[in-house]
């Protein structure tokens, strides 16, 4: 009886956290209403020219060379991400040796927040690219291309990387480093950088060797937390599950007399 009521307890707690992780995963990266955010994100990003001269920098024994080209600061709504050397990924870790773009953010600011029209596009990430889609022509006339970036984010520091990895879409981020060029000369491998949010196509991408990074306003915490807690119960579930039938007591097979 005991292991009866074990076995009916771990298969409802892996129905209710299925069904969490269900929900919570079509509601951790959806962007809020325009009024969720501060109104930094409604400048523009400021750029300015540097004094920084050319060093260089080592992570994971690979040596990277960054030239900053300008002062750099932004603020605005994480729409997506990708995360470099994430599984799958061939290009930044493997092929390219990339231990230095820790990860991409694709942002959003300005009339694109103000309007809301930001939130009726779909938007994927891919390695070094942000796609956005609108529904419709007239939504598409309204959403500013000049007023998103996909911004490449380097960083040498342990602390930055951790703040940096913890963005997700739906979040309000404040990035200030300089845009820049790097290469890694051993490996052939070089990445510029666009000055500019007006130009499309390949090269577009803002590449910035971060010095300070904060998530300003965090969007989806709750749902967030119950994606993260509702798939450690349902491997608990399983888990559970599976010992269950492994340590119960033979059935005694019914005899009729």
């Amino acid at each position: 009886m005991f292991f009866d009521q074990l076995e009916r307890l771990f298969r409802l707690m892996l129905l209710a956290s299925l069904t969490v992780l269900a929900i919570s995963f079509f509601q951790k990266d959806k962007l809020p209403d325009p009024g969720f955010f501060s109104d930094a994100v409604l400048v523009e990003p400021r750029q300015t020219p540097t004094q920084k001269s050319p060093f260089e920098t080592k992570v994971n024994n690979q040596t990277y060379t960054v030239t900053p080209l300008f002062e750099y600061e932004l603020s605005g709504v994480v729409v997506t991400d990708y995360e470099s050397g994430s599984f799958g990924d061939i290009y930044h870790h493997r092929k390219w040796k990339d231990f230095l773009n820790v990860k991409d953010l694709c942002v959003v600011w300005g009339q694109n927040i103000t309007s809301g029209v930001f939130r009726k596009l779909r938007y994927d990430s891919g390695p070094w690219t942000c796609f956005f889609k609108a529904p419709d022509r007239k939504t598409g006339k309204r959403f500013r291309g000049d007023q998103l970036s996909n911004n490449h984010l380097l960083t040498d520091e342990l602390d930055l990387h951790h703040k940096i990895m913890r963005a997700a879409p739906g979040d309000e981020v404040r990035i200030k480093g300089v845009l820049a060029n790097y290469q890694n000369v051993a490996i052939g491998f070089d990445r510029g950088t666009s000055i500019s949010r007006t130009d499309t196509g390949n090269g577009a991408c803002e590449t910035i060797y971060v010095t300070d990074f904060s998530i300003t306003k965090k969007a989806n915490w709750v749902w967030r937390m119950l994606y993260r807690l509702s798939g450690v119960a349902s491997a608990v579930a399983v888990l559970g599950f599976i010992l269950t039938l492994l340590i119960r007591p033979a059935k005694r097979p019914y005899l009729r007399q």
